[in-house]
């Protein structure tokens, strides 16, 4: 077992641990400058989604506002709760300035993987497949299966074994801690609801996330917008703070400005994902006019993460006066806990439990359906689908039952590293690709198109299934 860790270990060091933070950061600048700033130019047609039905019944796939949803519950979980308070307790105020930017560029890396995802998808078996194994293959050719396997097996162990794990255990830790819940009823019940959700294939899942995950994003953004207003002459003071810390004209941290920037890139991009591949895989599945269409609206999804619910975790440590700058002991979700019972009183531990269980429930379904669509692109078997189901259901059980069981699931943040690597080798080589598919949008815009319409006809050099691009 030492020799497995020290093995992952290694891979860790090579990824996380070494360049892949700053190559992530200028892979983004370089998506936002040559693609024009697509993040700001497109920013108002974000918002077209919330407000669209598009039907996809009887095509195989989910609407752009039920990808969109979805990716959200996935993106926003323990991260921005627990890891928002780590960085911030790590790196000072400055690091939530550094979340933001990296936010910021993480959009445009956001809108081209996913925008590549839509024109490479599949209609298999009734359902619509897609992400960056599918894109690889199809973009590149069959010489690059292997990396495309290697991304797959990478996805299915990190994101559907390990996460999913973590996410047990960290629901039945805070129904211990603040409502006195055993850990086996925890372990049950959310075997359980895991079990009706993955059974009930990527329709239900979505349909799922399309109730649940706006109650728990507007139920967290009213609570921290009522700790703002309850603190609203202090705001100029909070963002003095973490502008000056980020640039190290405030030191509140061993490491001052270095902190801040380590931690606030380092957590950003944990948090929003961006890079990594992973989002690509639920907006292949969204029935849309074109593929930037549905880029652009995965963009709004970094943006919700980190903008709006990192943020609304930041002021409320920020605000409150548990945090002090520098001080060890509290740090994690029982910072954000802490603070948030001393502006609005004891009954928000149990509030922040139930936000805790609605963003962990969201994550699983997200974290088992990566799994799913990987496997689906390694076999054809179906059998395979189920035990990977059990699988997932047993795996959110034993970490939700054994408050130490997850550290055996050392090797997913290392497996991840090994994603966001793939996964930028792929984009850089079909950076030709998504240029031309950006051009084709821009165009239809620019010819007075209220919505551009994607045309297989016109990128018939590529290897694009038409049948997933053919209206019912």
């Amino acid at each position: 077992m030492d020799l497995i860790e020290s093995f992952f270990g290694v891979i860790n060091d090579l990824t996380w641990g070494w360049a892949l933070v700053p190559f992530l950061i200028i892979f983004g600048l370089f998506f936002t400058i040559v693609t024009g700033f697509v993040q700001f130019t497109f920013f108002g047609r974000m918002f077209r989604v919330l407000k669209g039905k598009n039907d996809s019944s009887g095509k195989g796939g989910i609407s752009g506002r039920e990808a969109l949803l979805l990716s959200v519950g996935g993106r926003v979980g323990g991260g921005n709760i627990a890891g928002v308070a780590v960085a911030i307790t790590l790196g000072g105020p400055g690091a939530v300035f550094w979340m933001w930017a990296v936010a910021l560029v993480g959009m445009a890396t956001s809108l081209v993987e996913c925008s590549l995802a839509q024109l490479y998808k599949r209609k298999e078996n009734g359902q619509m497949r897609g992400g960056p194994a599918r894109t690889i293959i199809y973009g590149l050719g069959q010489d690059y299966k292997w990396l495309a396997s290697v991304y797959a097996v990478c996805l299915i162990a990190s994101f559907a074994i390990g996460f999913n794990a973590f996410q047990g255990n960290t629901v039945a830790g805070a129904a211990q801690d603040s409502l006195g819940i055993d850990r086996m009823w925890s372990a049950i019940g959310l075997a359980v609801i895991t079990g009706l959700i993955v059974y009930g294939g990527i329709k239900r899942i979505a349909k799922v996330a399309d109730v649940i995950v706006p109650i728990m994003a507007l139920a967290y953004l009213g609570m921290a917008l009522l700790v703002i207003l309850m603190n609203i002459t202090e705001i100029p003071t909070v963002l003095m703070s973490i502008v000056s810390n980020a640039f190290g004209l405030e030191e509140v941290v061993g490491g001052g400005m270095g902190a801040a920037l380590a931690q606030g890139l380092r957590r950003g991009l944990f948090s929003n994902e961006a890079g990594l591949g992973s989002a690509p895989n639920v907006a292949a599945t969204a029935d849309v006019p074109h593929p930037v269409s549905q880029g652009i609206t995965q963009s709004l999804s970094v943006f919700i993460d980190t903008i709006v619910i990192c943020s609304c975790t930041a002021f409320i440590i920020l605000l409150g006066d548990v945090y002090v700058p520098g001080a060890e002991g509290i740090d994690g979700v029982v910072l954000t806990q802490q603070s948030l019972v001393s502006h609005v009183g004891n009954w928000a531990q149990y509030f922040l439990t139930g936000a805790i269980l609605l963003f962990s429930i969201s994550s699983i379904m997200y974290n088992y359906y990566l799994g799913e669509n990987a496997l689906t692109f390694m076999s054809k078997n179906k059998v395979s689908v189920h035990i990977l189901r059990l699988f997932v259901i047993g795996m959110v059980f034993l970490g939700a039952v054994a408050p130490a069981a997850t550290s055996v699931f050392f090797f997913s943040d290392p497996l991840m590293g090994v994603l966001a690597i793939v996964n930028l080798l792929a984009l850089m080589m079909l950076f030709p690709t998504i240029t031309r598919l950006l051009k084709d949008y821009k165009q239809q815009l620019k010819d007075g198109a209220d919505e551009p319409v994607f045309d297989p006809a016109k990128f018939s050099d590529l290897n694009i299934d038409v049948e997933a691009w053919t209206k019912k």
